[in-house]
């Protein structure tokens, strides 16, 4: 009879080192080597994402663009729409009321961010299309995109919910300590889920207790402060966890899968959301929630907005100001100060 496998943590993932890279299910780690089908050449796709590669736009962009490009090209394949100059504004308005009427595998539709995202990508590449003369005039020009919303950010975690997520990994495990590490960082620094997975070991600067982002969000470098508490988790993960985890000499991502590799953004995603889920804090939550909640945290802490900006690697100040709107604990305290309900309840000297 086989006995059940009661292993946990490290242990149960120790196997995984040992299988065939091919077989592990993830993804192919050069995600640059697409293959394209008839109708994406006539779509000029190549040409088109090769132009932004020319103009420097990031690979997470132009992976972004491709993802939503070749949901357009199935939707015309489908309806043997198969030229590029076959395309009218009837045809792209349909597309639009397709995006509108999909529904995600939860039954959800799509956040308006996301259609505005998918119709932009068709929108850019008509442009294209136009600009090279492949085709005689641009149906998508007209195009109107649905009206952005101007919605306020997940609530941000209190003082004690920060705390009972970073507590919960369960530290006497390797893999623990790694992702009391991640949790840590995301909460210290306020940075980008693409961020971290895009880290290499000489990012950290221990000395100077700053992190080097290389290339964040619109191919911008910057540095932020690491907290000395949040230093003490990466260095004992650097010691103690990582050469577990390393297979490959030469891999030098920061945080390493249990398959000794770098972190996908959606994998790290599943991973955060899971501790907040354990944590039990009674509320979902991911890597942005953690971005969100240092950004609140600090504004109520007294720092300057631009500071955020600086440290959150917004381009915009507009971008930050939006934390000012949802510091519910400054809001209460000056409505305590200044109401008239409010006043007259306080003791008269």
């Amino acid at each position: 009879m086989k006995k059940p496998n009661n292993k946990t943590g490290y242990e149960a993932t120790k196997r995984l080192r040992n299988r065939d890279p091919q077989s592990r299910g993830g993804r192919a780690r050069d995600e640059e080597n697409r293959t394209f089908n008839a109708i994406q050449h006539t779509f000029q796709l190549p040409r088109y994402l090769q132009s932004l590669e020319v103009r420097n736009y990031s690979k997470t962009t132009i992976a972004n663009r491709y993802a939503d490009l070749v949901t357009f090209t199935d939707w015309a394949k489908d309806r043997s729409l198969t030229e590029s100059d076959s395309i009218t504004k009837l045809h792209l308005e349909s597309y639009q009321r397709f995006i509108w009427r999909h529904r995600k595998a939860n039954g959800k539709p799509l956040a308006i961010s996301s259609q505005r995202q998918r119709l932009g990508a068709v929108k850019d590449l008509f442009k294209y299309l136009t600009k090279n003369n492949h085709i005689p005039a641009n149906p998508a020009s007209e195009l109107e995109l649905p009206r952005a919303e101007k919605r306020l950010p997940q609530q941000a975690l209190s003082l004690t919910e920060i705390k009972t997520i970073l507590n919960h990994p369960d530290i006497t495990d390797p893999l623990g300590i790694r992702d009391r590490a991640i949790l840590e960082l995301l909460y210290s620094t306020g940075i980008r889920r693409t961020e971290l997975t895009n880290l290499q070991l000489t990012d950290l600067n221990q000395e100077r207790q700053t992190l080097q982002i290389i290339q964040g969000k619109g191919n911008k470098d910057r540095v932020v402060p690491v907290g000395k508490s949040t230093l003490k988790w990466l260095e004992k993960y650097l010691d103690e966890v990582r050469p577990k985890l390393l297979i490959t000499a030469t891999e030098k991502a920061f945080f390493l899968t249990s398959y000794g590799e770098s972190f996908h953004p959606d994998v790290l995603s599943r991973q955060v959301s899971k501790q907040i889920q354990q944590a039990e804090i009674g509320r979902p939550g991911s890597c942005h929630l953690l971005r969100h909640t240092c950004a609140t945290h600090m504004l109520e802490g007294g720092a300057d907005i631009r500071f955020i900006q600086q440290l959150l690697g917004h381009a915009k100040l507009e971008t930050t100001a939006i934390y000012t709107h949802v510091s519910i604990e400054q809001l209460k305290s000056v409505h305590a100060e200044s109401h008239p309900s409010e006043a007259r309840k306080k003791p008269r000297k």
